[in-house]
Protein backbone atom coordinates (compact mmCIF):
# COMPACT_ATOMS: atom_id res chain seq x y z
CA UNK A 1 0.00 0.00 0.00
CA UNK A 2 2.84 2.17 0.54
CA UNK A 3 2.68 2.65 -3.47
CA UNK A 4 -0.60 4.63 -2.97
CA UNK A 5 -2.43 1.86 -5.27
CA UNK A 6 -6.08 1.91 -4.22
CA UNK A 7 -6.68 -0.97 -1.55
CA UNK A 8 -8.36 -4.74 -2.31
CA UNK A 9 -11.50 -6.20 -0.74
CA UNK A 10 -9.67 -8.35 1.29
CA UNK A 11 -9.15 -5.36 3.61
CA UNK A 12 -12.95 -5.01 4.19
CA UNK A 13 -12.00 -7.97 7.14
CA UNK A 14 -10.40 -5.08 9.06
CA UNK A 15 -12.57 -2.58 8.87
CA UNK A 16 -16.60 -3.56 9.26
CA UNK A 17 -16.95 -3.60 12.60
CA UNK A 18 -19.79 -1.70 14.01
CA UNK A 19 -22.22 -3.15 16.85
CA UNK A 20 -25.64 -4.43 15.91
CA UNK A 21 -27.60 -6.85 17.33
CA UNK A 22 -25.97 -10.00 17.79
CA UNK A 23 -26.77 -13.61 16.42
CA UNK A 24 -27.29 -17.04 16.75
CA UNK A 25 -29.46 -19.38 15.33
CA UNK A 26 -33.13 -21.33 15.27
CA UNK A 27 -36.19 -23.54 14.30
CA UNK A 28 -39.25 -24.17 15.79
CA UNK A 29 -41.27 -27.45 16.88
CA UNK A 30 -44.22 -28.42 15.29
CA UNK A 31 -46.56 -28.58 17.77
CA UNK A 32 -50.10 -28.67 15.85
CA UNK A 33 -50.86 -32.84 14.56
CA UNK A 34 -49.83 -32.58 10.77
CA UNK A 35 -47.05 -31.89 10.68
CA UNK A 36 -45.80 -28.46 9.27
CA UNK A 37 -48.05 -25.16 9.78
CA UNK A 38 -50.10 -24.41 6.66
CA UNK A 39 -49.43 -21.01 4.80
CA UNK A 40 -49.73 -19.18 2.01
CA UNK A 41 -46.13 -20.37 0.18
CA UNK A 42 -46.25 -18.21 -2.98
CA UNK A 43 -42.84 -17.10 -3.65
CA UNK A 44 -42.23 -13.84 -2.19
CA UNK A 45 -38.79 -12.46 -4.42
CA UNK A 46 -36.44 -14.09 -3.18
CA UNK A 47 -33.87 -12.91 -5.88
CA UNK A 48 -35.66 -10.04 -7.52
CA UNK A 49 -33.50 -8.81 -10.26
CA UNK A 50 -30.79 -7.07 -9.40
CA UNK A 51 -30.50 -8.34 -6.09
CA UNK A 52 -27.30 -11.43 -6.49
CA UNK A 53 -26.78 -11.45 -10.69
CA UNK A 54 -26.80 -7.95 -11.23
CA UNK A 55 -24.40 -5.71 -12.16
CA UNK A 56 -22.01 -4.67 -8.89
CA UNK A 57 -22.18 -0.99 -9.15
CA UNK A 58 -19.23 0.46 -10.35
CA UNK A 59 -17.06 2.37 -7.29
CA UNK A 60 -13.62 3.18 -6.13
CA UNK A 61 -11.74 1.84 -2.82
CA UNK A 62 -10.25 4.83 -1.60
CA UNK A 63 -7.71 3.94 1.03
CA UNK A 64 -9.07 4.68 4.36
CA UNK A 65 -12.07 6.39 4.29
CA UNK A 66 -14.17 3.56 4.35
CA UNK A 67 -12.85 2.38 6.95
CA UNK A 68 -12.84 5.21 9.06
CA UNK A 69 -16.77 6.33 8.21
CA UNK A 70 -18.04 2.98 8.13
CA UNK A 71 -16.44 0.93 10.93
CA UNK A 72 -15.03 4.13 13.70
CA UNK A 73 -12.24 2.13 13.97
CA UNK A 74 -8.23 3.87 14.00
CA UNK A 75 -7.16 3.54 10.50
CA UNK A 76 -3.63 5.03 9.03
CA UNK A 77 -3.94 6.17 5.64
CA UNK A 78 -0.90 5.72 3.28
CA UNK A 79 1.34 8.39 3.48
CA UNK A 80 0.44 11.00 0.87
CA UNK A 81 2.99 13.47 -0.53
CA UNK A 82 3.58 16.33 1.55
CA UNK A 83 2.83 14.67 4.95
CA UNK A 84 4.76 14.00 7.60
CA UNK A 85 2.51 11.09 9.24
CA UNK A 86 -0.13 9.21 8.78
CA UNK A 87 -3.79 10.27 9.24
CA UNK A 88 -6.13 8.57 11.89
CA UNK A 89 -9.69 9.37 11.12
CA UNK A 90 -12.23 9.15 13.00
CA UNK A 91 -16.04 9.07 11.67
CA UNK A 92 -19.60 7.74 12.79
CA UNK A 93 -21.71 5.18 10.68
CA UNK A 94 -24.13 8.36 10.30
CA UNK A 95 -21.89 10.77 8.39
CA UNK A 96 -21.48 8.05 5.54
CA UNK A 97 -21.14 9.42 2.04
CA UNK A 98 -23.88 8.03 -0.57
CA UNK A 99 -20.82 6.54 -2.43
CA UNK A 100 -19.77 4.78 0.81
CA UNK A 101 -22.84 3.19 0.70
CA UNK A 102 -22.69 2.07 -2.80
CA UNK A 103 -19.44 0.56 -2.18
CA UNK A 104 -20.81 -1.63 0.64
CA UNK A 105 -23.68 -3.06 -1.56
CA UNK A 106 -20.80 -3.63 -4.55
CA UNK A 107 -19.10 -5.35 -1.91
CA UNK A 108 -21.73 -7.46 -0.96
CA UNK A 109 -22.29 -8.70 -3.91
CA UNK A 110 -19.13 -9.77 -4.55
CA UNK A 111 -18.37 -11.17 -1.62
CA UNK A 112 -17.62 -14.72 -1.52
CA UNK A 113 -16.53 -14.65 1.92
CA UNK A 114 -19.19 -15.33 4.83
CA UNK A 115 -17.69 -13.32 7.46
CA UNK A 116 -17.59 -10.26 5.34
CA UNK A 117 -20.55 -10.19 4.41
CA UNK A 118 -21.88 -10.50 8.05
CA UNK A 119 -19.29 -7.48 8.45
CA UNK A 120 -20.64 -5.43 5.63
CA UNK A 121 -24.33 -6.08 6.10
CA UNK A 122 -23.64 -5.54 9.75
CA UNK A 123 -22.53 -1.83 8.74
CA UNK A 124 -25.17 -1.42 6.29
CA UNK A 125 -27.35 -2.27 8.97
CA UNK A 126 -26.08 0.38 11.01
CA UNK A 127 -26.10 2.99 9.07
CA UNK A 128 -29.58 2.33 8.42
CA UNK A 129 -30.44 3.35 11.43
CA UNK A 130 -30.43 7.30 9.74
CA UNK A 131 -33.22 8.69 8.06
CA UNK A 132 -30.78 9.76 4.93
CA UNK A 133 -29.25 6.05 4.74
CA UNK A 134 -32.45 4.45 4.69
CA UNK A 135 -33.53 6.51 1.81
CA UNK A 136 -30.42 6.32 -0.15
CA UNK A 137 -30.50 2.36 0.56
CA UNK A 138 -33.61 2.14 -1.19
CA UNK A 139 -32.89 4.40 -3.67
CA UNK A 140 -29.67 2.62 -4.57
CA UNK A 141 -31.85 -0.82 -4.73
CA UNK A 142 -30.16 -2.06 -1.65
CA UNK A 143 -33.23 -3.48 -0.29
CA UNK A 144 -33.41 -6.18 -2.41
CA UNK A 145 -29.93 -6.72 -2.91
CA UNK A 146 -29.74 -6.78 1.49
CA UNK A 147 -33.11 -9.50 1.28
CA UNK A 148 -31.17 -11.82 -1.31
CA UNK A 149 -29.20 -12.64 1.59
CA UNK A 150 -32.08 -13.87 3.54
CA UNK A 151 -31.26 -17.30 1.42
CA UNK A 152 -27.99 -17.42 2.41
CA UNK A 153 -26.76 -20.64 3.39
CA UNK A 154 -25.00 -19.40 6.52
CA UNK A 155 -27.15 -18.51 9.96
CA UNK A 156 -24.81 -15.69 10.67
CA UNK A 157 -25.78 -13.84 7.41
CA UNK A 158 -28.95 -14.16 7.40
CA UNK A 159 -29.10 -12.90 11.30
CA UNK A 160 -27.63 -9.52 9.65
CA UNK A 161 -29.43 -9.30 6.71
CA UNK A 162 -32.24 -9.68 8.98
CA UNK A 163 -31.19 -7.08 11.49
CA UNK A 164 -30.45 -4.98 8.64
CA UNK A 165 -33.95 -5.39 6.85
CA UNK A 166 -35.51 -4.38 10.76
CA UNK A 167 -33.89 -0.86 10.54
CA UNK A 168 -34.59 -0.07 7.10
CA UNK A 169 -37.90 -0.59 8.14
CA UNK A 170 -37.92 2.20 9.78
CA UNK A 171 -39.05 3.67 6.89
CA UNK A 172 -42.17 3.65 5.62
CA UNK A 173 -41.53 3.80 1.80
CA UNK A 174 -38.97 1.12 2.33
CA UNK A 175 -41.79 -1.50 3.96
CA UNK A 176 -43.26 -1.47 0.52
CA UNK A 177 -40.17 -2.79 -0.91
CA UNK A 178 -39.74 -5.39 2.20
CA UNK A 179 -43.44 -6.62 2.04
CA UNK A 180 -42.54 -9.15 -0.20
CA UNK A 181 -40.24 -11.04 1.84
CA UNK A 182 -42.81 -11.64 4.46
CA UNK A 183 -43.35 -15.56 3.23
CA UNK A 184 -39.81 -15.74 3.40
CA UNK A 185 -39.01 -13.95 6.88
CA UNK A 186 -42.30 -16.73 8.14
CA UNK A 187 -40.40 -19.45 7.08
CA UNK A 188 -37.40 -18.52 8.71
CA UNK A 189 -39.40 -18.40 12.14
CA UNK A 190 -41.17 -21.69 11.10
CA UNK A 191 -37.27 -23.77 9.63
CA UNK A 192 -34.73 -22.24 12.11
CA UNK A 193 -34.06 -23.78 15.66
CA UNK A 194 -36.00 -22.81 18.49
CA UNK A 195 -34.91 -19.97 20.70
CA UNK A 196 -32.65 -18.67 18.05
CA UNK A 197 -31.50 -15.13 17.21
CA UNK A 198 -32.59 -15.55 13.30
CA UNK A 199 -36.00 -16.23 15.21
CA UNK A 200 -35.53 -13.22 17.44
CA UNK A 201 -34.75 -10.61 14.27
CA UNK A 202 -37.35 -12.43 11.99
CA UNK A 203 -39.99 -11.13 15.08
CA UNK A 204 -38.30 -7.76 15.38
CA UNK A 205 -38.62 -7.22 11.85
CA UNK A 206 -42.29 -8.54 11.88
CA UNK A 207 -43.09 -6.24 14.78
CA UNK A 208 -41.93 -3.40 12.92
CA UNK A 209 -43.80 -4.07 10.02
CA UNK A 210 -46.90 -4.88 11.79
CA UNK A 211 -46.93 -1.58 13.92
CA UNK A 212 -49.72 0.04 11.18
CA UNK A 213 -52.44 -1.65 9.67
CA UNK A 214 -51.41 -1.25 6.01
CA UNK A 215 -48.99 -4.66 5.59
CA UNK A 216 -51.11 -6.39 8.51
CA UNK A 217 -53.09 -8.61 6.19
CA UNK A 218 -49.87 -10.15 5.45
CA UNK A 219 -49.43 -11.84 8.20
CA UNK A 220 -53.15 -13.37 8.19
CA UNK A 221 -51.91 -17.47 8.35
CA UNK A 222 -48.99 -16.63 10.85
CA UNK A 223 -51.08 -16.70 13.59
CA UNK A 224 -51.13 -20.41 14.35
CA UNK A 225 -47.46 -20.30 13.90
CA UNK A 226 -47.06 -17.33 16.28
CA UNK A 227 -48.97 -18.79 19.34
CA UNK A 228 -46.88 -22.47 18.64
CA UNK A 229 -43.75 -20.45 19.31
CA UNK A 230 -45.34 -18.27 22.40
CA UNK A 231 -45.73 -21.93 24.06
CA UNK A 232 -42.24 -23.22 23.41
CA UNK A 233 -39.60 -20.27 23.85
CA UNK A 234 -37.90 -18.21 25.69
CA UNK A 235 -39.01 -15.05 27.44
CA UNK A 236 -37.12 -12.70 24.83
CA UNK A 237 -38.79 -14.40 21.93
CA UNK A 238 -42.08 -14.45 24.02
CA UNK A 239 -41.90 -10.70 24.32
CA UNK A 240 -41.14 -10.51 20.27
CA UNK A 241 -43.99 -12.96 19.47
CA UNK A 242 -46.38 -11.17 21.67
CA UNK A 243 -45.76 -7.57 20.45
CA UNK A 244 -46.61 -9.32 16.58
CA UNK A 245 -49.65 -10.42 18.11
CA UNK A 246 -50.81 -7.53 19.82
CA UNK A 247 -50.05 -5.33 17.14
CA UNK A 248 -52.06 -7.85 14.76
CA UNK A 249 -55.12 -8.01 17.56
CA UNK A 250 -55.62 -4.04 17.75
CA UNK A 251 -56.81 -4.24 13.97
CA UNK A 252 -60.60 -5.19 14.17
CA UNK A 253 -60.17 -6.05 10.70
CA UNK A 254 -57.83 -8.82 11.56
CA UNK A 255 -60.20 -10.59 14.53
CA UNK A 256 -61.93 -12.89 12.28
CA UNK A 257 -58.69 -14.68 11.22
CA UNK A 258 -56.96 -14.56 14.69
CA UNK A 259 -59.74 -16.32 16.40
CA UNK A 260 -60.14 -18.43 14.19
CA UNK A 261 -56.51 -19.59 13.95
CA UNK A 262 -55.64 -23.15 15.45
CA UNK A 263 -54.17 -22.85 18.64
CA UNK A 264 -52.45 -25.00 21.31
CA UNK A 265 -54.31 -25.20 24.12
CA UNK A 266 -51.58 -24.64 26.53
CA UNK A 267 -51.57 -21.39 26.06
CA UNK A 268 -54.19 -20.36 28.60
CA UNK A 269 -51.43 -22.09 31.05
CA UNK A 270 -49.24 -18.75 30.32
CA UNK A 271 -52.01 -16.83 32.15
CA UNK A 272 -50.09 -17.82 35.73
CA UNK A 273 -48.20 -15.68 38.15
CA UNK A 274 -44.63 -17.10 37.52
CA UNK A 275 -44.82 -16.36 33.79
CA UNK A 276 -42.24 -13.39 33.55
CA UNK A 277 -44.44 -9.87 33.97
CA UNK A 278 -42.98 -8.70 30.77
CA UNK A 279 -44.93 -11.63 29.39
CA UNK A 280 -47.82 -11.56 31.07
CA UNK A 281 -48.69 -7.99 30.63
CA UNK A 282 -48.40 -8.45 26.87
CA UNK A 283 -50.29 -11.45 27.17
CA UNK A 284 -52.86 -9.91 29.20
CA UNK A 285 -53.35 -7.02 26.43
CA UNK A 286 -53.65 -9.79 23.61
CA UNK A 287 -56.60 -10.96 25.87
CA UNK A 288 -58.14 -7.61 26.31
CA UNK A 289 -57.79 -7.25 22.61
CA UNK A 290 -59.80 -10.56 21.84
CA UNK A 291 -62.18 -10.13 25.02
CA UNK A 292 -63.43 -7.00 23.37
CA UNK A 293 -64.14 -8.61 19.67
CA UNK A 294 -67.77 -9.62 20.13
CA UNK A 295 -69.11 -11.85 17.72
CA UNK A 296 -72.65 -12.77 16.71
CA UNK A 297 -74.34 -15.40 17.94
CA UNK A 298 -74.06 -17.73 14.89
CA UNK A 299 -70.36 -16.66 14.18
CA UNK A 300 -69.65 -17.58 17.77
CA UNK A 301 -71.61 -21.29 17.13
CA UNK A 302 -69.45 -21.85 13.83
CA UNK A 303 -66.74 -21.23 16.30
CA UNK A 304 -67.35 -23.60 18.78
CA UNK A 305 -67.29 -26.15 16.31
CA UNK A 306 -63.88 -25.70 14.78
CA UNK A 307 -61.42 -27.81 17.03
CA UNK A 308 -58.59 -26.21 18.50
CA UNK A 309 -58.76 -22.87 17.41
CA UNK A 310 -58.16 -19.50 19.55
CA UNK A 311 -61.79 -18.84 20.12
CA UNK A 312 -62.31 -22.23 21.83
CA UNK A 313 -58.90 -21.98 23.64
CA UNK A 314 -59.23 -18.43 25.13
CA UNK A 315 -62.75 -16.74 24.52
CA UNK A 316 -65.45 -20.17 24.87
CA UNK A 317 -66.79 -20.41 28.32
CA UNK A 318 -65.79 -23.69 28.27
CA UNK A 319 -62.11 -21.86 28.34
CA UNK A 320 -60.22 -22.24 31.60
CA UNK A 321 -58.84 -18.17 31.19
CA UNK A 322 -61.62 -16.65 33.20
CA UNK A 323 -60.79 -18.45 36.46
CA UNK A 324 -56.89 -18.40 35.30
CA UNK A 325 -57.39 -14.50 35.60
CA UNK A 326 -59.38 -14.40 38.34
CA UNK A 327 -56.04 -16.14 40.34
CA UNK A 328 -54.32 -13.17 38.84
CA UNK A 329 -56.21 -10.70 40.59
CA UNK A 330 -54.14 -11.33 43.60
CA UNK A 331 -50.52 -11.00 41.71
CA UNK A 332 -47.99 -8.98 43.13
CA UNK A 333 -47.91 -6.80 40.28
CA UNK A 334 -50.22 -3.71 40.58
CA UNK A 335 -50.28 -3.49 36.27
CA UNK A 336 -50.88 -6.79 35.66
CA UNK A 337 -53.52 -6.65 38.55
CA UNK A 338 -55.29 -3.37 36.46
CA UNK A 339 -54.84 -5.25 33.53
CA UNK A 340 -56.58 -8.33 34.77
CA UNK A 341 -59.97 -6.06 36.53
CA UNK A 342 -59.67 -4.29 33.65
CA UNK A 343 -60.13 -7.45 31.07
CA UNK A 344 -62.69 -9.29 33.91
CA UNK A 345 -64.89 -6.14 34.10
Amino acid sequence: MGDGSTPRLGNMKALLGIVAGAGASYGLYKLMSGGSFKRNKKSATTESPGVRSSQPIEVTLQPGSLLARVSGLDVVCPRPVGVASADIIHQSPGNLDPQHLKMLLSCLQTSNNSPDRCRILLTLGNSAAFTVNQNLIREFEGIHIIAGFLSDPVAEVRVQTLNALNNLCMNIQNQEHIKVYVPQVLELIEMSPVNSDLQLGALRLLTNLSVTDKHQHLLKESVTLLLSLLVVSIEALQVQTLKVLVNLSSNPDMMDDIVQAQAPASVVLLFDARTAPAVLLRLLTFAGNLKAWRPSAQVADELRRKQDCLFRVMLDESSQLHSRLVQLLSHPDGEIQSQVARILT
